[in-house]
Parts: C-alpha cells; structure tokens; sequence
C-alpha cells in the first residue's frame, strides 16, 4: 500500500478541558458526544458537546458529587440514549440527559471505584435485556439490569481466600440472541477471564502477564468472533473466539505495539477487522488483521483447535505527551472518532480511506 493510498489519521477539532477526562463517549445516531472525569475540587463532571460547523459547542455541563470515572450508552434503546456511568464511589448511575438532575436509576454496585462498564441491550435483536456490566477495584464484576432494583443479576468475585484483583476492563460479546451472553473480564496481574451467562460459569481463563487495560470483542451482537486485549509494556493479544480447545483455549498472536501502556482498543464499527490502540505516550495505531487461510485445524490427537491471524499496521500518529485514556469510534460515521487524553484535551478525529481496505 502506498503513502497515498494508506488511511491518515487527521485531528480535525481540538479542545482544552478545565477537568481531567476519563471517558468520551459518541451520543448514538447524533453529532453529539460526552466526556466524563472530575474537576479538580474533587466533584464529578458530565459534559455534553455537539459538533456545530467545525467548532464544539457545551450544550450542557452537569456537576455530580463524585469523580466520574467511565460511562456507556450501550444498554440504552436508541429513543431513551440513556448514560449509564461509574464512579469512584462504587455508585452505578443511569442518567437522562435532557433531564440530568436525578438519576433514573442508582445503585451503590461495589465498595470501591468502578474502573469499568459496558452495556449491551437492543442491539437489532428485539430490545433485549438492557444489561450493563462493572468492573471494581474491589475485584468484582457484576452484571446489572436496571429493571431489577438493587441486587445485580450476576456477580462474579474472587473464590474465597483467594486475592481479590483490581478489574481494569470489562466487555460484553456473543449477544446474537436474546439467551446468549458473554462477559470478558481484565484484570492487573494479567488474568484475563470469560464469563458464560447463561449457563452462569467461567468459560475460559488466560494470563497475559502484563496487567490487561482494555477488552473489547470485534462485535458484541454476533457469535464470539475475535477478542483483542491490550496491556501494559505496550503489547496487545487477539484472540480468535471461535474454536476452543479443550486444554490449549483460544489461538492467539500477539503484537508489541507501543512504547508504552495500550490503554484503549476500538475496533471500527462499519469494518470488525479495524481496530485503533491508544497509547501512554499519546500515539494512536490503526491496525488491520488478516484471518489465516483455515481458521482451524486439527491437533495431534484430532481435538479441533483455532488457528491465529496476523495483524498489520496501517498507520500511527502521535497527539500528546500524554496517554490517550478513551477512545470511541462514531456508530454512524466511517472514520469518524473521539479520544481524550490526560492533558485535559478532547479531540475529535478523521481517519480517511477506510473504505478502500
């Protein structure tokens, strides 16, 4: 591919924060996103943004007690577009943006703060149950519908006696049904667990030995297809989800991809084998994967097992001096993408070409 045919990844609207973000999130089938974190008096910030001719415009800004650590709007209908957010509280709230007062739902989810939280709910597939997932310091990921008041519907915690692992990531896949759910979990000593729902038990364990900061499956309402899990030392590992070996898991390869901690991985939502890494010294990665001619083969004692692809990078760029701490493509827009960085900057980005790979 040559330098004029490869994507550019290009910063087209740049804002300084008076707050530290943590998350930056698309507002579905809109112009609008939010970004999350805490101003420096120790309050919690939500801030709604609307790209308006080139420039952002705060359309609302929304002072919560706590520091607001991550959000989602993924277990949300598209005519509600709730916000579901975390804190370092441990508190799970659901907001209603035009109405951001009191929270629609609220619960006290784990005793420490919540580093994580994804939702899954809709999804083309009837309405499904609107089920959002948290991972807490406190070592536990529970699984929350917002239905059901207080209690989560599953909470997946350390056996006892065992030591309890701060979760950094969390990710929902295999939602192609209304029954069929997986949760993948991340944690800092490297562990990276699979969560069968349905069937309530753990699927599938692994260890990265690195500290995983960021899970996400290449889609979540399909049949486990692909898992990419970035780490600290700057490596990241995609799995191929579809064939499980018995003793030998999952079929891997691995890429060292940054000089640094790969925060975030977003996979292109109009191409699943696109995907874009954030790094710790602000470099973002637009990577491609190839799938191998035969995605399985047989072992040596005719168990099937899965076989890896390769990943290439396509192109790289660097934003800030500092970490690139989320990362969100836009659902509606080929190329169209946030992030937010530890300089308390938010930038709105344009990858080109992505249409031509």
């Amino acid at each position: 591919m040559s330098a004029f045919e490869k994507p550019q990844i290009i910063t087209h609207i740049q804002k300084s924060l008076n707050y530290t973000v943590f998350d930056c999130k698309w507002v579905p089938c809109s112009a609008k996103f939010v970004t999350m974190g805490n101003f420096a008096r120790g309050t919690g910030v939500i801030q709604l943004y609307e790209i308006q001719q080139g420039d952002l415009k705060l359309l609302r800004e929304i002072e919560k007690a706590k520091p607001i650590k991550c959000g989602t709007f993924g277990a949300t209908s598209l005519q509600q577009r709730y916000l579901a957010t975390g804190d370092f509280a441990g508190n799970l709230h659901i907001w209603n943006l035009e109405a951001p007062e009191i929270p629609v739902y609220s619960v006290q989810g784990h005793k420490e703060i919540i580093n994580t939280i994804d939702g899954v709910g809709g999804l083309g597939i009837g309405e499904g149950a609107p089920e959002i997932v948290t991972g807490s310091r406190d070592g536990t990921v529970k699984v929350w519908d917002p239905r059901q008041k207080d209690d989560p519907v599953a909470n997946m915690e350390p056996v006892q006696g065992e030591n309890k692992r701060d979760c950094w990531t969390v990710a929902f896949g295999s939602a192609y049904n209304q029954e069929e759910r997986v949760v993948c979990a991340g944690y800092d000593n490297g562990d990276i667990k699979l969560f069968d729902l349905r069937n309530m038990s753990l699927r599938w364990e692994a260890n990265i030995k690195n500290g995983v900061c960021s899970l996400e499956f290449d889609r979540k309402d399909i049949s486990m297809n692909k898992l990419v899990a970035t780490s600290l030392e700057g490596k990241f590992h995609v799995f191929d989800m579809r064939t499980q070996h018995p003793t030998k898991g999952f079929a891997s390869v691995s890429e060292k991809a940054h000089k640094s901690t790969v925060w975030q991985v977003r996979h292109l939502p109009q191409n699943r084998e696109l995907f874009l890494t954030a790094g710790g010294a602000g470099s973002l990665h637009l990577w491609k994967y190839e799938y191998p001619i035969q995605r399985s083969k047989k072992d040596s004692e005719g168990i099937e097992m899965g076989v890896a692809g390769s990943v290439s990078l396509l192109q790289n760029v660097t934003l800030s001096t500092q970490p690139i701490s989320s990362l969100d493509w836009s659902p509606d827009k080929r190329g169209l993408c946030i992030c937010s960085s530890f300089d308390q900057m938010v930038r709105v980005l344009i990858v080109t070409k992505l249409n031509k790979i």
